[in-house]
């Protein structure tokens, strides 16, 4: 195997010489090519950004260290600056002329709703795994996108019965105003009702933010017990530390609805212990999820989100699909990804559905106290694992066309 860099746009390219396998795979234009679209520099750099290209990296120089597949692969990455015509610009860009066969990651509900669509008109392939809103594979689905690593169905699942069941009944959201934010109000809402509690109002702040001071005084006002955080990224931090500032925690408590692993580690234990998230991978679970991130953590000197757990293993699902259907022209590679089962340190059993969505457990998890952390990264007590049928949307009550009920 041999590394070429092919320019500052360029995160990694690879080329290797065929290697022994039972059959030719036939890869239009001489190799599968793979670009990385997402938040480079902006609220959410540290769960997505620099970290998903370096996985999206491992995963294929893993795939072709125990595959060995007789393709080249490369990867190319760019900052979409979380705006929408700027994905969907870059999306054509890359397709039309530097014959991009699928763009992974797409962090940010905005750019992944527009970059599937120009894939699905291109007849390439979509792998998302920073966004969160259910539309993705739900009333906005297509038969060339995947959503992986999490939705907001599933986070509420996990987040907001453990809070009910705490005694929070009373909520108040302070919501992201664009899609991402209104898909993760509407799902917790429901799962606060159907729990017993009861939502007590909402405000939306303008994505990003940076002062949240309004929304907060808003909140406060409202006397809820929780104060449910429909933001994420930098949004979260921010609103974190300045409901510190004003007072507003501990007398009222503060629900975390996306909260990544990153987020814990800037704010700090003492700002966080007791909080409730979901999540769809910690890096300390298990031998298998520490083996994989301890070797992230060699290159990223930081521990990965989900995000980036979750866009390796995309990656590498799509490679061994291509590799199985033998060509990388899309309809055949998904349904490949469809009929494979996930099994790797990220998923166990995963499945993709026919919309799109790939199924796997989900967990509980409370960030512990400074005195309970022995070791750096060391952050999480997980409390529940969420089996995938009960963390995603069933497919009887979905609205995706592709669905036959």
């Amino acid at each position: 195997m041999k590394r070429k860099i092919l320019g500052s746009a360029v995160a990694a390219a690879v080329a290797f010489a065929p290697a022994f396998t039972q059959a030719a795979t036939t890869v239009s234009d001489g190799a599968v090519k793979l670009g990385v679209l997402t938040d480079m520099s902006g609220t959410y750099s540290d769960l997505a950004g620099p970290g998903t290209v370096e996985a999206t990296k491992m995963a294929v120089e893993d795939f072709i260290a125990k595959e060995k597949p007789d393709f080249k692969i490369e990867v190319i990455s760019a900052d979409h600056q979380n705006k929408a015509d700027i994905s969907a610009n870059k999306a054509r860009e890359w397709f039309d002329t530097q014959k991009v066969d699928t763009i992974v990651d797409l962090v940010t509900t905005s750019t992944a709703l527009a970059v599937m669509k120009v894939a699905n008109e291109k007849n390439r392939i979509s792998l998302v795994s920073g966004a969160g809103s259910t539309p993705i594979t739900n009333e906005q689905c297509n038969d060339t996108t995947v959503h992986w690593t999490y939705d907001t169905y599933s986070l509420p699942v996990g987040t907001a019965k453990a809070v009910v069941k705490q005694g929070g009944k009373n909520w108040y959201f302070i919501t992201a105003d664009y899609a991402f934010g209104h898909s993760l109000e509407k799902n917790t809402s429901e799962v606060v009702t159907k729990s017993g509690g009861k939502v007590l109002g909402s405000v939306r702040h303008p994505f990003p933010g940076s002062d949240f001071s309004s929304f907060l005084l808003s909140a406060q006002a409202s006397g809820a017990q929780v104060i449910g955080l429909a933001n994420a990224g930098a949004d979260t931090i921010n609103s974190i530390k300045q409901a510190k500032e004003f007072g507003i925690t501990p007398k009222q408590s503060l629900a975390g609805l996306l909260m990544f692993i990153s987020d814990v580690h800037s704010l700090g234990l003492e700002a966080t212990a007791g909080m409730y998230l979901t999540t769809g991978f910690y890096w300390d679970y298990n031998d298998e999820t520490r083996t994989w991130s301890k070797r992230y953590f060699e290159k990223m000197k930081r521990m990965p989100t989900m995000v980036q757990a979750g866009n390796y293993s995309s990656v590498y699902h799509y490679l061994k699909a291509v590799k199985a259907a033998g060509t990388d022209e899309a309809k055949a590679v998904m349904a490949k990804m469809r009929e494979m089962p996930v099994n790797d340190f990220f998923a166990k059993n995963g499945k993709v559905r026919a919309d799109g969505r790939m199924v796997h457990d989900m967990y509980l998890a409370q960030v512990k106290k400074p005195s309970e952390s022995k070791y750096p990264w060391d952050y999480y007590h997980i409390r529940e694992v969420i089996k995938g049928e009960d963390a995603f949307i069933p497919l009887a009550e979905s609205k995706c066309p592709l669905v036959k009920k």
